[in-house]
């Protein structure tokens, strides 16, 4: 897979994709996309300035009208091409993702290529389901119906942990609903997004519908953010750096979307299977070396339970095998650098002075020691109000604390400014129903933890943003509601004009 694949002639042109063509760069900055599994650079190229932004923009703005004019057929049937050309490229696809973010390929080739071969399908068939309210006489002698109208241009900001499939989150409710978009991924993971929007043109979706500005946040991201000819922004990555998004955006009344961190909680009752809840904690720990704002982080573990899950999880741990990306049998691959890797060994060290590692808790050596990899990790005996609890990781640590009553497990899980995904593990239908209803959080998954489907939102509470990524709830983000009323009557001199003037 990925023979013959080379990224520096494939984009020796430059890495913004503008109107339908790749294009250098204009900040006189470059900017290194490096292989975490080995640190090699892998490809090099200039980065976006304003006046790219300002291109891109433009591109997406004059290609608006053509494109929201279609009917929701014909934007369907542009993106089952679109499925169709993805899914012929699914091997450079996930090639690359591997490439720039060092994940498994069996990772990027059985999960992130198909599950965005499956999001472009589903916005395909959703396109032509843009619904509203039924028309009829509400006030009885009007007509009233709804339609949903495109907004415009959309500026989305990616993140770098799963490259392709936010590019695919964003970009495909977007244009599905009629708008145009302009793309910033995370300047050390362009190569998937700049791939997506050229499937995108082979597709034969018109020039100018997606573009993608690959640069730094602090000028090509902030200035997409603020531009006034973007009608709204979507952004995904931390709390910290949303905060920052929203001030930016609210500032010239933007619509705004935010899926931002999380710090998922893992509830074990002690009626739960055992053995499903250890498999599943270690998976849902470990998934994109850690990487995922839905990781499972913290785990909540019943008394009686307690002592077998921590043996449990620990023991299957030390069976991942890490190792080379593109070898079939690695398990986890490396964190996105040396500077992530150097982050989550901070605080894994720092947790040793009133925390225990159970297993883990440092890099590899050997043959492993050049790239960003740090061993599956499992922490006991951390207090609750402690950094290596409440902190998001973004890495393969997974801190386990007991409790006792259902009340105080359910009050541990929801005690966090996050709220995007959990899980509970029970098979008492009672338990988990209550689990359902009572955490907080956008997501709860019982008996499993991680699996996303593209006819399902994705979105948090509080601190973990709002708004909704995939299914058709997320066209609520992407178009304007408009009520349209008609006048029954032909009577010139309305009854409620008595009201402003005159008498009845």
């Amino acid at each position: 897979m990925g023979n013959g694949f080379q990224v520096q002639e494939r984009f020796a042109t430059g890495a913004q994709y503008i109107g339908g063509r790749l294009r250098p760069g204009t900040s006189g900055r470059h900017q290194d996309v490096v292989n975490p599994a080995t640190g090699e650079t892998v490809y090099r190229y200039e980065l976006a300035g304003t006046a790219d932004v300002d291109a891109a923009v433009a591109a997406a703005r004059e290609a608006f009208p053509g494109w929201s004019g279609l009917t929701p057929g014909e934007r369907s049937q542009a993106l089952h091409r679109f499925a169709a050309v993805l899914d012929a490229r699914a091997g450079d696809l996930a090639y690359a993702e591997s490439l720039q973010c060092g994940k498994p390929v069996k990772l990027s080739t059985e999960f992130d290529v198909p599950g965005t071969v499956d999001n472009t399908a589903f916005f395909a068939g959703a396109a032509r389901h843009l619904e509203g309210k039924s028309a009829g006489e509400y006030s009885g002698d009007h007509t009233s119906y709804v339609r949903r109208e495109a907004l415009g241009v959309i500026g989305s900001v990616a993140p770098w942990n799963y490259p392709l499939q936010m590019a695919a989150w964003k970009i495909l409710p977007a244009v599905a609903a009629g708008n145009t978009i302009v793309l910033k991924p995370a300047e050390i993971t362009p190569l998937t997004s700049l791939m997506f929007a050229q499937a995108a043109t082979e597709a034969g979706i018109p020039d100018g519908v997606v573009n993608i500005v690959s640069g730094a946040g602090e000028d090509a991201g902030e200035h997409l953010v603020g531009h006034p000819d973007v009608a709204m922004i979507s952004f995904t990555g931390s709390t910290a750096v949303g905060r920052r998004v929203a001030a930016l955006a609210t500032g010239s009344v933007k619509r705004l979307h935010l899926e931002l961190g999380g710090k998922a909680p893992f509830l074990v009752f002690d009626d739960a299977d055992l053995d499903a809840a250890v498999q599943g904690a270690v998976a849902g720990s470990l998934i994109n070396t850690g990487q995922d704002c839905t990781a499972a982080t913290r785990a909540y573990v019943q008394r009686p339970l307690y002592d077998a899950f921590v043996s449990g999880v620990a023991a299957l741990m030390e069976t991942v095998r890490l190792g080379d990306p593109f070898d079939p049998s690695t398990d986890l691959g490396p964190l996105i650098s040396h500077q992530q890797r150097d982050r989550v060994a901070g605080f894994v060290d720092r947790a040793r002075a009133h925390a225990t590692v159970v297993t883990g808790g440092e890099a590899p050596g050997g043959a492993l020691a050049d790239g960003a990899y740090y061993r599956p990790t499992l922490i006991t005996d951390a207090a609750q109000d402690s950094e290596i609890v409440s902190a998001e990781i973004f890495g393969p640590v997974l801190v386990v604390l007991p409790f006792d009553t259902d009340d105080e497990g359910i009050r541990l899980a929801n005690d966090t400014p996050y709220g995007l995904a959990a899980s509970a593990w029970s098979t008492g239908l009672y338990r988990a129903n209550r689990a359902t209803r009572e955490i907080r959080a956008g997501c709860v998954w019982i008996n499993d933890h991680i699996p996303i489907i593209s006819e399902m939102p994705h979105g948090g509470y509080g601190a973990s943003g709002f708004g909704k990524d995939m299914s058709s709830y997320s066209f609520e983000e992407y178009t304007q509601v408009k009520h349209v009323m008609y006048d029954n009557t032909a009577v010139a001199r309305k009854d409620w004009h008595r009201t402003v003037f005159g008498d009845r």
